[in-house]
């Protein structure tokens, strides 16, 4: 029995609903600040007490040895009902204030049709789109009288640490097994590709994040000294760096493309129909040239090709003048993003094995490969719970909906492993919310379509049992 259509003909995200995501947005929690543990906690907590307030019967707080997560339980009223298990993150990225136009990144402010703040659309937003989709759904009842209990047991683990690679999830998803156990996840910690177009992810890209760092001397000389004659870290990076991409924007690492899965042809014929501007995409990005590897169109390149980054590059002093000293040191921060059939394990051997081929002599190399990497993840394109969801998608849009992918890293890999259930992707991002930049903002419109989506899918899915 699907939902009803009067459950989200009014209007589900009114004034008072934006508010509240504003009280939340206003609590700087960034874990990456050791500052900031005690807001983490206390956005966890508000978490809990928002469960509560909406009626979960089971709203807690798990600790762990870092930050908190957030657990919440709703039963189904039939205990042969599917259970949904909702995954995302109240934690945030870190904020400079000095770069905010808008508005402070702790001072939410609502302009137009958007609300400004750190965490509105990454994830804040899209946890709170779950718990107002399932008071629409409850409101609707079947016969406009409400229900008591949603048509399928909803769970939702919100954690917080996402933001600094989900140290401690693992440790959840062992400690927890039982109350985790599902036999749908959802992660909503993704994006949109437009208001006006119909969509719905089925691929995340994995990620491998490494530090490579090169030493050229014992401490800094004077390039006076030595200046012509003696290694330069910095300069040795450089060429590395440089060696990363072939002439035609492909990455060298050995054996990097004998696992790339070639798109779906839907996949691929969807993205083709995109309605895609690259004078809009830059201007909403704020960058300045579409680049990569040759071949494959920029939503292609975003969400069905593997990229390799420089996140991160330092050399010499920052904090002073450099005083003509050759730097003894020079690191960069390296993020690849992966596709399915890659294995971020896999990856990270051929990331050495690029770095042991280009070794020189005068040099001294370290690579340190975080153990936060995280695999690619496909959801079975003929699931019916993906049926359920694209539905309810075109229901909410008022238009078939597309599949689509999505360009940053998510947990779904290790979440299906733990859970043994397939994952599906929803979120209310848009490239334009600015996501760990500067005046990160959502879409307000964004949400209520989600609200939308959200409340007509827990009907769909328990149809499909």
């Amino acid at each position: 029995m699907t939902a009803p259509d009067s459950a989200v003909r009014h209007d589900p995200l009114g004034a008072a609903a934006v508010g509240t995501l504003a009280e939340w947005v206003g609590m700087p929690s960034v874990s990456s600040d050791p500052e900031c543990a005690a807001e983490v906690g206390r956005s966890a907590r508000w978490l809990a007490d928002a469960m509560r307030g909406l009626g979960v019967p089971r709203s807690e707080v798990w600790e762990t040895e870092g930050l908190p997560a957030v657990y919440g339980c709703w039963p189904a009223a039939d205990p042969g009902a599917p259970v949904l298990l909702v995954y995302s993150h109240h934690d945030v990225h870190a904020a400079d204030p000095g770069e905010w136009l808008q508005t402070p990144p702790f001072r939410p402010l609502r302009r137009g049709g958007r609300l400004y703040g750190r965490g509105a659309s990454d994830a804040k937003g899209q946890v709170l789109c779950h718990l107002w989709a399932l008071r629409a759904h409850l409101a609707a009842g079947g016969s406009g009288a409400g229900r008591t209990a949603p048509a399928v047991t909803v769970k939702y683990l919100i954690e917080g640490e996402e933001e600094i690679g989900s140290v401690h999830l693992a440790d959840l998803l062992a400690e927890h097994s039982g109350e985790l156990a599902a036999d749908v996840a959802m992660i909503s910690d993704t994006m949109l590709w437009s208001l006006d177009r119909s969509a719905v992810c089925t691929t995340v890209r994995g990620s491998v994040t490494a530090s490579l760092t090169v030493r050229g001397a014992e401490r800094g000389i004077h390039s006076g000294a030595v200046s012509g004659a003696a290694s330069n870290a910095a300069t040795e990076l450089c060429r590395l760096l440089g060696a990363l991409h072939d002439d035609s924007g492909r990455i060298t690492l050995p054996g990097f493309y004998g696992a790339v899965a070639g798109p779906g042809a839907a996949l691929r014929e969807s993205l083709a129909d995109l309605p895609f501007d690259t004078g809009a995409w830059l201007a909403q990005t704020g960058t300045f040239a579409a680049e990569g590897e040759a071949g494959f169109s920029v939503p292609e390149r975003l969400w069905i090709r593997p990229s390799a980054e420089v996140a991160r590059l330092t050399a010499g002093r920052t904090d002073m003048p450099s005083l003509g000293l050759i730097p003894p040191e020079a690191g960069a921060e390296l993020l690849l993003r992966l596709v399915p059939d890659q294995r971020a394990d896999r990856v990270a051997e051929q990331l050495r094995a690029w770095l042991e081929a280009r070794r020189r002599p005068g040099y001294r190399y370290a690579l340190d490969i975080s153990p936060t990497s995280s695999d690619p993840y496909r959801t079975p394109p003929d699931h019916p719970a993906l049926a359920a969801l694209t539905r309810a998608v075109g229901h909410a849009y008022g238009a078939p909906a597309r599949p689509i992918g999505n360009g940053g890293a998510a947990p779904a890999a290790q979440l299906a492993r733990a859970c043994d259930a397939p994952v599906l992707f929803f979120g209310t991002g848009l490239p334009a919310d600015r996501w760990h930049g500067p005046d990160e903002s959502v879409e307000i419109e964004a949400l209520r379509l989600g609200i939308r989506a959200l409340a007509r899918f827990l009907g769909e899915l328990a149809a499909v049992g």
